[in-house]
């Protein structure tokens, strides 16, 4: 039946969202809503540590950015929140300049983003191989864990089997059901027990105070001057750039797990408005949070934005309405929640033996580099770069050695023919110059390229450079076999390189 012939009301069935028809997909949405509004409290008190503000600001933060992407963003159930990456890179500007400059680059950050996301950054994302997304997720599990370890160190005894029981409640009750998610299940059972039996262990309330009001909109409190803006805008700038790349790498990540596509362009620029957003009610920004995200994707099963509205309501209702009981939440229950995370979110398979013998050298390289940069730097959009970074350099390598130069009498007896195969770029072009006999050939050359392509400057020079070599001897060079676009830049180019008359 053609959506033509449907009634309004079955029209309107089909445009409803998945959740407000599928009692199963609405249950799964608010219990992974739930989960992860609890996950993300600790996470966003440490932040607030690390960048320097009152834990307040933090949770403020991952409220606003989770409900307002729910609605502007690009990828479904991604979370966003406050993030350590980008408490990192604000953290000296608030030390140094007080909360009034953070939030106004928080919301410079924003309009930096939706710039980058309207000119089309998010399309770079076409340039990060496989072997930098599997070293990015597994960084990613690696940080983590890493994560989760002060909470197991000079810890009371009880902390351990608190640890291993949510793990083995989290592992064996899907075998059981799946009715609600094993998450929720864990935290419930173990702040029941720790709290019915007296059992003292470090809970959330040992982090910091909840927040007990909304938040409240205003402007910064700093001077609308031009050294204001050169104070910020480099931190801003750096904070836009940390929250895209780990919004879209997650994103990716996200597409991937769920065989789904996302507009890039549409959660950069929802990054930026989001941004905007928490700035102006006071919250220190943030980007997409993948371990959360893992939490809400992968562990959960959730698929639409609701999970993701809820989880920062959820947030803000937990910490205002019910604070002391939330604060009352062993620390334990939520470590293991992240480390069944880490388990999830490695790929074992990538470090399998059978699966490094297959791999190419570089491609290992390329894992191994983003793995040791995210690790060392604690930042996942540097070790993405030196990983990007390093399989160009690698691909260029390999395709440099791809480029052979045969020659050949030509037809006529009075000339020799030379036939270039490969693609010619800055890499392998530098060597061109070497694979002709400029002394012992005959006084016409041909130089056949009808099987190579012509990719740079750099070709264009080496071609004039050995035009010019035999010239030198009297010798005459005709370039034959040039695709168009090849041609279209040697002839826009050749003869204007080397700025001689």
């Amino acid at each position: 039946m053609s959506s033509s012939t449907l009634s309004p009301a079955a029209r309107l069935r089909g445009l409803r969202p998945d959740w407000l028809s599928d009692p199963k997909v609405w249950r799964t949405e608010v219990l992974a809503g739930l989960v992860v509004a609890l996950a993300l409290i600790p996470e966003a008190i440490s932040f607030s540590i690390i960048a320097g503000v009152d834990p307040a600001i933090g949770l403020f933060a991952s409220f606003t950015m989770a409900v307002t992407l729910s609605v502007v963003g690009g990828r479904r159930a991604m979370i966003s929140a406050a993030t350590g990456a980008v408490a990192l890179v604000i953290a000296p500007l608030n030390r140094e300049h007080g909360l009034g400059h953070l939030i106004a680059c928080v919301i410079l950050a924003g309009v930096f983003q939706i710039v980058l996301g309207a000119l089309g950054v998010a399309k770079l994302m076409r340039f990060v191989p496989r072997s930098v997304m599997v070293g990015f997720v597994n960084a990613l599990a690696i940080l983590v864990f890493m994560a989760q370890v002060p909470e197991m160190r000079d810890v009371p005894w009880a902390v351990y089997p608190l640890i291993i029981g949510g793990l083995a409640l989290m592992v064996f009750l899907p075998k059981v059901t799946k009715v609600v998610p094993a998450p929720l299940v864990s935290i419930v059972v173990l702040t029941s027990l720790t709290v019915g039996a007296g059992i003292a262990v470090p809970t959330v309330g040992d982090r910091g105070d909840l927040p007990s009001s909304l938040p409240v909109p205003g402007i910064p409190d700093v001077p609308f001057t031009m050294e204001t803006l050169t104070t910020i805008a480099p931190y801003a700038l750096a904070m836009a750039l940390v929250g895209l790349m780990e919004s879209l790498m997650t994103a990716k990540l996200v597409d991937d797990l769920t065989d789904t596509h996302s507009s890039k362009t549409r959660e950069s620029i929802g990054q930026g408005i989001a941004n905007i957003v928490t700035g102006f009610l006071g919250g220190m920004g943030g980007c997409a949070v993948v371990g959360q995200t893992m939490i809400n994707v992968k562990v959960s099963g959730a698929r639409t934005r609701l999970s993701t509205f809820l989880a920062g309501s959820f947030l803000l209702v937990l910490c205002i309405v019910f604070g002391p009981v939330v604060s009352e939440i062993p620390m334990a229950a939520l470590v293991a929640v992240m480390v069944m995370v880490c388990f999830a979110t490695f790929d074992w398979h990538s470090v399998a033996p059978s699966t490094l013998k297959r791999m190419p050298a570089g491609e290992i390289t390329v894992m191994v580099v983003t793995v040791v940069c995210v690790v060392a730097t604690h930042n996942l959009a540097v070790g993405v770069i030196a990983g990007s970074l390093t399989a160009m350099v690698i691909f260029a390598r390999r395709v440099a050695h791809l480029v052979h130069v045969t020659s050949a009498p030509g037809p006529d007896g009075d000339s020799v023919v030379y036939s270039v195969t490969g693609e010619l770029f800055f890499a392998s072009s530098n060597d061109l110059v070497s694979q002709f006999d400029y002394t012992v050939d005959r006084d016409k050359v041909v130089i056949d390229l009808t099987a190579a392509h012509i990719w740079d400057a750099s070709s264009v020079a080496a071609l004039d450079a050995i035009e010019t070599k035999y010239a030198q001897r009297g010798k005459t060079v005709e370039i034959i076999g040039l695709n168009q676009p090849s041609a279209h830049l040697h002839d826009k180019l050749s003869g204007e390189l080397t700025g001689s008359d």
